[in-house]
C-alpha cells in the first residue's frame, strides 16, 4: 500500500499521539466510523429505552447476526452474539459432555486462560485433566503439526481445542487438517479463533468444527465487547446458556437453541450492533489490501528483529505461518519486566511474552502502523537489552 493511503486509513483511528501501538492482537481499538455507529445505537436505548428494548432490539440484533454469519460463512441460525472469545469458550465448556475418564486434548501454543477454562470443566465432569500435546520445534511442515496434535489422542479422547492462530505464539494452526482427521475418527473439535477474524479467510460451515469461539474487537476492529460462537447444529440442543433469562422479550418464548441468547438481562448491546459497521469498513477498505499491508509490516519486524538479535524463530518461514503478527525470540530475561520498560521509558505498547521458559516479543500490525515504528521498536529493545547485560 502507498505511504499516503496508509496514512489516510490510520487516521480512522483517534490513537493516543504519545503512543506506539503494536498491541493489536490483545486489546484491538475501534476507528472513529465504528465507534461513531457503536455511540448511534447507544443513544437509541438511551434517548428511549423503552422502544429499544421492546421493539428495535431483536430485529437489530437478528440483522447484525445475519451480517455477520454471511461474512463468516455460517448459517446465521449457528451463530449466537457474546460478549467476546473466553464467554463463548465457556458456555462450550459448560456444555460439552464429559463423563469419567474422557480427554480434553489441547497443545502447548494455547492461550492460558483456555487451559484453565477446560481443567475446571474437566475438574467438575469427573473426567481426566485436560492432555497438553507437544507441537514440533520449529514450525515447517503442516502436516507435522495435525500429526504431533494426533499421536496425543488416545481411545478416550473426546475433544480437540485449538486455536486457528495461536495467542502466545501467533502461528496459524492448519485447523482444516485438524478438523477432518477428527471428524473420522469420531472426535469434537472446538476451534478459539479471535485471531482469525480478518486475517484469514473463513468459511465456518465448510470447516468442519463443532465450534468456534472468536471475539470481533482484535482485526476486524469491532466495539469491545462484541464476539461470537458458532455451534454445528448437531451439537446444539445440548448448549447451555449461562445466564438464563427470558431469552426473548416476552410475549414471546424461546423455541430455537439462538434464542436464549437475544434476551440475557437488560445489558447494552451495542457492541454487537456495530459489528455490521466493522464487516463494512474493511470491505470498503479491501481485506487484501489490509492483509497485504499487515503482512509486509510484520514480515519487516521479525526481519529486523532477527538480524538484530540472531536468534531462530519458532517457524521457519513468515508468510507460511504468519499473517499481521511478528513473533522473534528474545535474548534471556525478565518478560514483564522489559514489556515494562518499553511503555514507560519509550511509549511503546507491545507484548512481550515469556513462553516455555523462553523470552519472545509478539509484534502486531494493523492499518495504522509503520516501517518507522518498528524501527523505533527495534532500536528501543536494542537499548533495552544492552542495559540488561
Amino acid at each position: 500500500m502507498p505511504a499516503a493511503a496508509a496514512t489516510d486509513l490510520g487516521r480512522l483511528w483517534k490513537l493516543r499521539p504519545d503512543t506506539i501501538y503494536l498491541n493489536h492482537g490483545s486489546f484491538g481499538p475501534a476507528p472513529e466510523p465504528v465507534l461513531a455507529a457503536q455511540r448511534r445505537w447507544k443513544a437509541a436505548l438511551d434517548e428511549q429505552p423503552m422502544d429499544f428494548f421492546t421493539r428495535l432490539h431483536e430485529p437489530a440484533w437478528r440483522a447484525a447476526r445475519k451480517h455477520l454469519a454471511e461474512w463468516l460463512g455460517a448459517a446465521e441460525d449457528n451463530l449466537v452474539f457474546v460478549e467476546n472469545a473466553t464467554h463463548a469458550m465457556n458456555v462450550i465448556a459448560d456444555s460439552f459432555p464429559l463423563a469419567t475418564g474422557d480427554e480434553v486434548l489441547l497443545n502447548d501454543h494455547e492461550y492460558g486462560a483456555v487451559i484453565r477454562i477446560w481443567r475446571r470443566a474437566c475438574e467438575r465432569a469427573g473426567a481426566a485433566p485436560p492432555v497438553i500435546a507437544p507441537l514440533p520445534r520449529p514450525f515447517d511442515d503442516p502436516e507435522q503439526v495435525v500429526e504431533a496434535v494426533f499421536a496425543a489422542v488416545t481411545p478416550r479422547t473426546r475433544l480437540i481445542v485449538a486455536s486457528h492462530i495461536t495467542s502466545p505464539t501467533a502461528l496459524t494452526l492448519p485447523v482444516e487438517a485438524i478438523c477432518r482427521r477428527a471428524a473420522a475418527a469420531g472426535i469434537a473439535v472446538c476451534i478459539d479463533g479471535p485471531h482469525a477474524l480478518a486475517q484469514l479467510d473463513l468459511s465456518l460451515d465448510a470447516l468442519g468444527c463443532d465450534y468456534y469461539a472468536a471475539s470481533c474487537h482484535k482485526w476486524l476492529s469491532a466495539p469491545f465487547g462484541s464476539g461470537f460462537l458458532y455451534v454445528a447444529p448437531h451439537r446444539q440442543a445440548s448448549v447451555r446458556v449461562p445466564q438464563l433469562s427470558w431469552g426473548r422479550l416476552l410475549p414471546a418464548t424461546p423455541a430455537a437453541w439462538f434464542e436464549e441468547f437475544i434476551w440475557s438481562g437488560t445489558r447494552d448491546p451495542s457492541p454487537y450492533l456495530a459489528i455490521p459497521d466493522a464487516i463494512e469498513l474493511m470491505r470498503s477498505v479491501g481485506l487484501e489490501t489490509f492483509r497485504q499491508h499487515a503482512r509486509e509490516l510484520a514480515s519487516y519486524a521479525r526481519s529486523r528483529l532477527i538480524d538484530r538479535f540472531q536468534l531462530p524463530p519458532l517457524a521457519t518461514r513468515h508468510d507460511d505461518w504468519h499473517v499481521a503478527m511478528a513473533h522473534v525470540p528474545l535474548p534471556p530475561g525478565d518478560a514483564r519486566s522489559l514489556q515494562q520498560a518499553l511503555w514507560h521509558k519509550h511509549r511503546i505498547e507491545v507484548p512481550i511474552v515469556d513462553w516455555n521458559g523462553s523470552r519472545y516479543v509478539r509484534v502486531s500490525c494493523h492499518l495504522y502502523n509503520t516501517r518507522e515504528q518498528i524501527d523505533v521498536l527495534v532500536d528501543a529493545l536494542d537499548q533495552l537489552l544492552a542495559s540488561e547485560a
